[in-house]
C-alpha cells in the first residue's frame, strides 16, 4: 500500500487512465447540501491567495500495473467515488460554460485533461466510469444534446444543474483556481499484495461510526494540552459518560443526554444526527476556564439524568417510586423539563411534595392521553417549552395551569372522556410495560406494603376466560355469554392479577373464587390483592357485576391519575403547536411559525411553508419522490410553463403552487405520508381573538 498527498487535478489529469467504480459500490448519493458545501470551499480557497490548498479527504483504488490492449490503465475506485464524481460534474459545468461562451481553448483543456482520454476507443474515452445508471447520466450530460432527454431520475443530473446555475463567466476563474488547490490523500493498493476489504472497513469504520457524543468529546478535548486533557476527562467527561449510561438494559445514553441538555438550553430539539453540530455552534470554547465552566454544568445535569434513566439510584424512596413509573412509561420527551425540575429540587427551589406532585401530574397527563388514544407526536414540543411557563413564586400551580390550558390534540383529557374510553379499551392487548404499569398503580394505590407486580409469579388473569369452560354458557345464557365475550373480554373490568393463573384457567367463576387445591388457596377468596377483594364476595360474574367492578376501578383510576383541581380563568384562545395531520384546516388562517425536523421555521404564509417543506424534502431524498405516486399527486414536471405558477423544487423539477391553502395542506400530508415522515411537521396558527 502506498499513500501520498497530491493535488486532485493532477490525479484526474493522468493520461490514458480510467477511474472505474466497481459494480458492488453504492450509488452516487451526494445531496445538494454536500455540493453547496464543496462549492463554497472551492470558491473560498480560490479567492484567497494566502490559502495554498484545501484537503478533501482520500481516494483509495486498486491497480494492477497493467494496461488494456489499447493502452488504457484501469484504477478500481473503492473509496472516494462521491468526491471524484462531484468534481467531475463541476468540470462538465465549466466545459459547457466554455462552449456557450465560445472559449475553445478552455473547452479543449477541460475536456481533454480531466474528462476524456482523447485517443482511446469509444468505451474507454470517459475517464470516470461509474456504475451503470450513473454512467448513463454522465454520458447524457457530456452529449449536451438539447433534443435529448434523460429517462428517469439521477442525482448526477440534479447536482450538475445546481453547479451549472452557480458557475458563471464572472466566477469561473475563481472556481478553476479553487479546483487547482484541492488536495487529497491517494491510497494505492496492489491487487494480490494488499487486502482492499480490510482497508475499506478501516477507512469507513464499518459498524463503528462515531456517535454524536464521541464527536463532542473529541471536539472539547482534542485541542487541549495533555495535562488539561487528562484533567477535563478525569474530572468531568468520564463522570458524564458514567452518569449517562443506562444500567438495565445496559446502554450508552450520552448522545441522548446531550440532546436533552441542548433542548433545555435552546428550547429547540436538535435532530438526532445534528447534536454535535448544534453543540459546536452553541459552545465556541476559547479558554480552558470556559470549558471547565461548561463541563461543570453538564456534569451537574448528568447526575440528575442518571436518576431518570436509573431510578434505583434515587436515594429517596417516594421519589424513586415515581421515577420508576416515569421510566416504565418511557416518557423520555419530558426529560429536558424534568432535568430543570430536578435541578430546582436539588437547589431547594421546590419542596419534595411539589416534586412528587409534578411527577404524578406528568404521569396523569401522559396516561390519560394514552387511554383515549391521543397522538404522541407533539408531546416533545409541549415539554420542550413547558419550563418557560413555570413561575418560581407559584411553581406547581403555574406548571399545572400550563398543561390544563392545552387544547385540541395537545389537551389534558377530562374525567368523562377518559372513563368512557377506559370502559371499552382493550387493556389486555396493549404493550406489556403499559399493562404492568396500569395494574401496578391500581393495586398499590395508597398501599405501604408494595406488591411487586413486575415479577413472573404474578400474571394478568381473565375473570371470564378467553376459552371458557362450557359451564359459563349454561349459567350465563347465550346473550350474556356473547355480550361479555364480544364487549368486555379484554377490558379492565374483566381483568385481574393472580399468582395462580395456570391453575384457575378456564373454570367457572365460583370455582375460581373458591379454588383451594391441596390447601394452596389459589382462589380469589384467598387473595391478598386489592384487585381481587371485590371478587372474593361475589356469587356470580355477569354483565351487571362487570359494570359494578368497572365503577370501582374507575373511581380508583380518577384518584390515581388526577386532573389538577385548579382554576384557569377566561383566556384568550391561542392555538398550540400541532402536527399538520391533526391541525384545523388552514383556510382564512395565518401561521405564527412551523417546526420542521425539530427546527423552527419563521413563516406566516401557507404558500411559503408549502414551498420550503417540499423543496427540503426533495433535496433530502429525491429518489423517494419517484418511488411513490408523489409525481402524479403534485403534478411534478420539468417544464415550468405547464404550471400556472411554478414552484421550483430544484433547477430541474417544478410543481404547481397556485392552490388554495387546504389543497396545499393535503399535498403536504400526502408527501409526508409517502415518505414516512408524519411526525416531522408541526404548525402553530397565529392567535385568534374571540369575537
Amino acid at each position: 500500500m502506498k499513500a501520498s498527498e497530491m493535488p486532485l487535478n493532477r490525479f484526474l489529469a493522468q493520461t490514458d487512465t480510467q477511474f472505474m467504480v466497481p459494480v458492488y459500490q453504492r450509488n452516487y448519493d451526494w445531496s445538494l447540501t454536500h455540493c453547496k458545501q464543496l462549492l463554497t470551499d472551492i470558491n473560498r480557497v480560490g479567492g484567497n491567495d494566502d490559502e495554498s490548498s484545501h484537503f478533501v479527504g482520500s481516494i483509495v483504488y486498486i491497480h494492477d500495473d497493467v494496461y488494456s490492449a489499447s493502452g488504457i490503465r484501469e484504477l478500481s475506485i473503492i473509496d472516494g467515488q462521491q468526491r471524484l464524481t462531484t468534481i467531475t460534474l463541476i468540470y462538465i459545468a465549466l466545459l459547457l460554460l466554455a462552449k456557450n461562451n465560445n472559449d475553445p481553448a478552455l473547452e479543449s483543456r477541460i475536456q481533454e485533461t480531466y474528462l476524456i482520454n482523447k485517443h482511446a476507443q469509444q468505451d474507454e474515452k470517459l475517464k470516470l466510469r461509474p456504475i451503470e445508471q450513473n454512467d448513463r447520466a454522465l454520458k447524457f450530460l457530456l452529449r449536451n444534446d438539447p433534443d435529448d432527454s434523460f429517462d428517469g431520475y439521477s442525482k448526477l443530473i440534479d447536482n450538475f444543474n445546481y453547479f451549472k446555475g452557480q458557475i458563471s463567466e464572472e466566477n469561473k476563474e475563481n472556481v478553476l483556481k479553487g479546483l487547482n488547490k484541492l488536495t487529497f490523500v491517494e491510497i494505492s493498493l496492489e491487487r494480490g499484495k494488499d487486502d482492499p476489504q480490510k482497508i475499506f472497513e478501516s477507512l469507513n469504520s464499518t459498524g463503528l461510526e462515531l456517535s454524536q457524543s464521541d464527536l463532542i468529546r473529541n471536539y472539547i478535548l482534542m485541542g487541549l494540552k495533555h495535562d488539561d486533557q487528562s484533567k477535563m476527562y478525569e474530572n468531568y467527561w468520564r463522570h458524564i459518560e458514567i452518569n449517562a449510561s443506562q444500567q438495565e438494559p445496559k446502554a450508552n445514553r450520552v448522545s441522548d443526554f446531550i440532546r436533552d441538555f441542548l433542548t433545555l438550553k435552546n428550547s429547540v430539539i436538535p435532530n438526532k444526527g445534528r447534536v454535535y453540530a448544534e453543540f459546536k455552534e452553541k459552545y465556541q470554547i476559547n479558554t480552558v476556564q470556559d470549558l471547565e465552566n461548561l463541563l461543570s454544568e453538564i456534569k451537574k445535569y448528568s447526575i440528575l439524568y442518571n436518576r431518570l434513566i436509573n431510578p434505583e439510584n434515587e436515594p429517596d424512596r417516594e421519589i424513586r417510586r415515581q421515577l420508576r413509573y416515569i421510566n416504565r412509561l418511557e416518557i423520555t420527551v419530558a426529560y429536558p423539563f424534568l432535568l430543570e425540575v430536578l435541578n430546582d429540587y436539588s437547589n431547594s427551589t421546590i419542596t419534595k411534595a411539589s416534586l412528587i406532585e409534578i411527577l404524578e401530574t406528568i404521569q396523569s397527563f401522559a396516561w390519560r392521553r394514552f387511554v383515549i388514544g391521543l397522538p404522541t407526536h407533539g408531546l416533545n414540543k409541549i415539554f420542550m417549552r413547558l419550563y418557560d411557563d413555570v413561575r418560581p413564586d407559584d411553581y406547581l400551580l403555574s406548571f399545572q395551569q400550563s398543561l390544563i390550558r392545552k387544547t385540541s390534540t395537545q389537551r389534558f383529557p377530562r374525567d368523562k372522556e377518559v372513563i368512557e374510553a377506559l370502559k371499552t379499551k382493550d387493556v389486555y392487548g396493549i404493550q406489556t410495560k403499559n399493562r404492568t404499569y396500569l395494574f401496578d398503580r391500581l393495586e398499590n394505590f395508597e398501599n405501604n406494603e408494595i406488591v411487586q407486580i413486575d415479577n413472573p409469579e404474578i400474571t394478568v388473569e381473565h375473570i371470564f376466560p378467553q376459552n371458557p369452560d362450557p359451564k359459563w354458557k349454561v349459567v350465563l345464557g347465550e346473550d350474556q355469554y356473547a355480550s361479555i365475550k364480544e364487549k368486555y373480554l379484554n377490558t379492565v373490568a374483566n381483568l385481574t392479577l393472580s399468582g395462580n393463573n395456570g391453575k384457575l384457567g378456564n373454570r367457572y367463576f365460583t370455582d375460581k373464587r373458591d379454588m383451594n387445591e391441596d390447601g394452596k388457596e389459589q382462589g380469589y377468596k384467598f387473595s391478598r390483592l386489592w384487585l381481587n377483594k371485590h371478587l372474593s364476595s361475589l356469587e356470580k360474574w355477569d354483565v351487571e357485576e362487570l359494570e359494578k367492578r368497572f365503577d370501582l376501578i374507575s373511581q380508583r383510576f380518577l384518584a390515581i391519575w388526577r386532573l389538577p383541581d385548579i382554576e384557569i380563568g377566561d383566556e384568550t384562545f391561542e392555538y398550540e403547536e400541532t402536527n399538520i395531520f391533526d391541525a384545523d384546516e388552514p383556510t382564512f388562517k395565518k401561521l405564527e411559525y412551523a417546526i420542521f425536523f425539530d427546527q423552527k421555521l419563521e413563516t406566516t404564509q401557507v404558500t411559503d411553508l408549502f414551498g420550503r417543506v417540499l423543496s427540503s424534502l426533495f433535496d433530502l431524498n429525491p429518489e423517494a419522490f419517484f418511488s411513490h405516486d408523489i409525481p402524479r399527486k403534485l403534478g411534478l414536471t420539468t417544464n415550468p410553463s405547464e404550471c400556472s405558477s411554478a414552484l421550483a423544487l430544484n433547477d430541474t423539477y417544478f410543481v404547481e403552487k397556485q392552490l388554495d391553502s387546504k389543497t396545499k395542506f393535503e399535498r403536504l400530508r400526502h408527501v409526508l405520508t409517502a415518505l414516512d415522515l408524519t411526525d416531522e411537521l408541526f404548525i402553530k396558527y397565529a392567535e385568534e381573538r374571540p369575537s
